[in-house]
């Protein structure tokens, strides 16, 4: 009975709230339902450091200014996560041969396996989030919601 009642409540919030907050609410749901397998896993995997082992998964030899640009995130903030890391065998670090004071990252096997346990958790996670939905109706979720970011990337 509770779970009805926190569901009607929940909706109506979501009704006041609008459009942007029950995204927002979902992709928290999905992010803290991503991670949770990670963290209690072997490695306890945080949000910002399954984002940095994504891109450097997509960009291996890329720096830690690649990732600052690609980010928008503070360089010290990001420093320390790249070194707890590279201290844990997820990424391992190169010097540049023409400019040693450039250092390539990647993924070392560990973290292509973290990696991979992310994407594979992703894929369950969206599984479950359109569990009950038709093709047709998968597909108009994605429409729409691809409608919302262009609305807001014409806001800009």
């Amino acid at each position: 009975m509770r779970k009805t009642n926190d569901n009607v409540n929940h909706s109506r919030q979501n009704n006041e709230d609008g459009v942007l907050d029950l995204i927002h609410t979902v992709m928290h749901q999905y992010r803290s339902l991503q991670y949770q397998a990670l963290r209690d896993g072997p490695h306890d995997i945080t949000h910002m450091e399954g984002k940095v082992l994504s891109f450097f998964g997509r960009q291996p030899q890329a720096t830690q200014s690649d990732l600052a640009k690609h980010s928008g995130r503070d360089k010290a903030q990001l420093a320390r996560l790249i070194k707890g890391l590279r201290d844990r065998g997820l990424l391992d670090a190169e010097a540049d041969a023409a400019d040693r004071r450039n250092v390539h990252l990647a993924l070392t096997a560990d973290g292509k396996a973290v990696l991979s346990g992310l994407h594979l958790q992703a894929k369950r996670l969206n599984s479950k989030a359109v569990s009950g939905f038709n093709e047709h109706e998968q597909q108009q979720l994605q429409q729409l919601l691809l409608r919302v970011k262009s609305n807001l990337d014409a806001a800009e």
